[in-house]
């Protein structure tokens, strides 16, 4: 076990990609977002962030600072952020201005996650490309400069953009993290002083390498002085481990149909039990840890706490995805009930005076 252990503990923050679930609509799986946003606020999750992707039938979200500025008003202390905005496909200006938009409106609550993949696929890439006569460069890091220095007001002297002020002007500024789920991002991490949150559910393959290199790496800027790094994990948590694997079948089978193009909405349970026997074998996990913790709650606090004592992280940000929204928004409670939130001790007081109000007087 790395020697590093976390002390502290373990914190937990929440990814949301707005899945759609099959009968459903794209605007009801963007009100289940609302709905799970204030109540994570309310247990006490650390972050709420949302991402991006387009054209799919199966994630609604297609402008996290869209949503973000409704939730941010829906929330009260819980941090906002993207999760993150596809830097490629933006010019750094505008996504300065949204960010500072929504740092105006919601001081001090506000994180900026960066990435570079598409979001979708190769012709949705093309799609969002303002000049499609020449190739897409791969300008990331350039972007991530200039972006950077939009926010912090940092272009050198003489440089075109110097005297540019991005409005609306005011103290502070959004929080940037780099995103990945690659090495190349982990060095990206470290290259601009930035902190780290590593898509461990979408790939898992290079988590602890590109952790523990961060973390080995990182010197500090003037953006964190130290290392910090979270990962970014699946998570069904129901009463039981049946229950629990039973709700896993719709994310098994969203994560067949993904690897062959298919971009439905996320199935029943029923409908994905049915699909995944008719389908036969499961493609074996890779890397160290699944994608995706199941069970109850205590089987799932387990295994989270030995994963970020094994990196050496003191934050986790939980994705869970299940077709029905009233067990997706169980989960999040039974987890935030186990590790000991207090405002899921305040919710379990409220629901134990509702029960007794409603009860007749023997």
């Amino acid at each position: 076990m790395n020697v590093d252990k976390v002390e502290k503990k373990l914190r937990l923050s929440v990814l949301d990609q707005s899945p759609v679930p099959a009968g459903s609509m794209p605007g009801q799986a963007l009100q289940n977002s609302i709905e799970l946003a204030r109540l994570v606020d309310g247990l006490g999750y650390g972050r709420f962030w949302m991402s991006e992707h387009h054209a799919m039938d199966t994630l609604a979200c297609t402008a996290p600072e869209v949503m973000l500025a409704r939730i941010g008003a829906e929330t009260k202390r819980i941090r906002i952020g993207s999760g993150g905005i596809m830097l490629p496909h933006y010019t750094p200006l505008k996504v300065a201005e949204c960010f500072r938009l929504l740092h105006a409106l919601y001081p001090g609550r506000v994180d900026l996650g960066i990435g570079r993949a598409p979001g979708g696929g190769p012709i949705e890439a093309l799609a969002l490309k303002r000049d499609r006569k020449t190739k897409m460069l791969d300008d990331f890091p350039d972007q991530v400069s200039e972006l950077l220095a939009f926010l912090g007001r940092r272009f050198p002297e003489g440089h075109p953009f110097a005297g540019i002020r991005v409005s609306p002007e005011m103290p502070g500024t959004p929080d940037v993290w780099m995103l990945g789920s690659s090495m190349w991002s982990s060095a990206a991490a470290v290259e601009f002083g930035l902190p780290y949150s590593f898509a461990h559910f979408f790939s898992p393959v290079n988590t602890r390498a590109a952790i523990e290199t961060y973390r080995r790496s990182f010197t500090g800027s003037i953006y964190r002085k130290e290392a910090e790094a979270t990962v970014a994990v699946g998570v069904i948590c129901a009463e039981t481990q049946d229950e629990a694997e039973f709700l896993f079948s719709s994310v098994r089978l969203l994560q067949r149909r993904i690897r062959q193009g298919d971009r439905r909405p996320v199935a029943s349970p029923e409908d994905a039990a049915r699909e995944l026997y008719l389908l036969g074998d499961i493609p074996q996990e890779e890397g160290e840890w699944p994608r995706y913790f199941v069970g109850t709650p205590a089987v799932v606090r387990e295994q989270l706490e030995s994963m970020a004592a094994e990196l050496g992280i003191g934050e986790l940000i939980v994705n869970t995805i299940v077709w029905d929204q009233a067990k997706r928004l169980r989960s999040y409670e039974l987890l935030a009930g186990e590790f000991g939130m207090m405002g899921a001790d305040r919710l379990s007081s409220l629901e134990g005076r509702e029960l007794r109000e409603a009860s007749p007087i023997s």
